[in-house]
């Protein structure tokens, strides 16, 4: 079986190295990189199994460019597009079946993966055949659980980044370790209540997609997210930050879909709001203030 990953950031790289331990594997990206197992895109495409490793802000224009019909697709983006506020699984179900595509979520720093340490990840689907086809690629360092709940392993993954935003604010402030707990802990909930209102099940929000990726990403400076709120913290201009991470957090972008689809469904989500109202300038300590309220 043919496979291809699209995309060759720190995180595409990572699943490539994972995937080439049992499999003939190919790597793409819109930048030739030095990358043994690089081709084209062209080239890429020719693949029946694919997985895409872009930027959710761009998906919408690269899924334009290319015919994916008849390609099983792994995706493994995370986000919420900030345009149209769309889910990415909606963004891919206008140009692919949806039993031809399947979505990766869970606790995974991609420099962890490269140094082979182990690490369990979920793939959700619609079709669990799928699933289960795209896990037989994973070797055996990393454990993968099968789900049937996309829309709540997508929103995991997603909102998780803007919970690790105002945990590093949190930690950046030296609030302590009792009040990152508790910012946590109520992050979850709120990620939980999110979640509810689109479909999305608990048990992937108490579990690795849900409550592992948010430990993960919301204690380590291995997390872009959590040093863009390092960086807030000690009062940093936001494109400051952004232009010396040399990366893209996507919590910056979700903050903004979830702030403005809360307020359309009328969810409550006050961590995620005082998140999106320092990034729009709010001073952090009245945003503290508030929030204790």
């Amino acid at each position: 079986m043919a496979l291809s990953v699209i995309g060759a950031g720190k995180w595409g790289e990572a699943l490539f190295s994972a995937f080439k331990i049992n499999n003939k594997v190919e790597i793409t990206s819109r930048t030739k990189r030095d990358i043994d197992g690089f081709v084209s895109l062209d080239e890429a495409l020719t693949s029946e199994y694919i997985v895409i490793s872009i930027a959710t802000q761009s998906l919408k224009e690269f899924l334009k460019k290319i015919d994916l019909k008849n390609k099983k697709i792994l995706v493994a983006s995370k986000g919420i597009d900030k345009e149209n506020f769309k889910f990415i699984n909606e963004i891919y179900e206008e140009c692919v079946d949806k039993d031809n595509l399947a979505y990766i979520g869970g606790p995974s720093f991609a420099k962890e993966v490269m140094e082979y340490k182990p690490t369990a990840l979920v793939i959700a689907s619609y079709n669990i055949s799928l699933a289960k086809e795209f896990s037989e690629f994973f070797p055996n360092f990393i454990k993968t659980y099968i789900s049937k709940d996309v829309m709540g392993v997508e929103i995991a993954g997603a909102y998780k980044n803007v919970i690790a935003i105002a945990s590093g604010i949190c930690e950046g402030l030296n609030l302590g370790n009792n009040a990152k707990a508790s910012l946590l802990a109520r992050g979850l909930v709120e990620m939980d209540r999110f979640s509810a209102v689109f479909g999305g099940e608990k048990e992937t929000i108490l579990g690795l997609a849900g409550s592992g990726d948010l430990f993960l990403t919301a204690n380590s400076v291995l997390s872009r997210n959590y040093r863009v709120g390092l960086g807030l913290a000690v009062g940093k201009n936001l494109n400051t930050i952004l232009e010396e991470l040399g990366e893209v957090a996507e919590g910056v972008w979700t903050s903004d879909a979830i702030y403005k689809l809360s307020k359309k469904f009328s969810i409550y989500t006050p961590i995620a709001d005082e998140v999106y109202h320092i990034l729009n300038g709010k001073n952090i300590k009245e945003s503290l203030k508030d929030l204790l309220k």
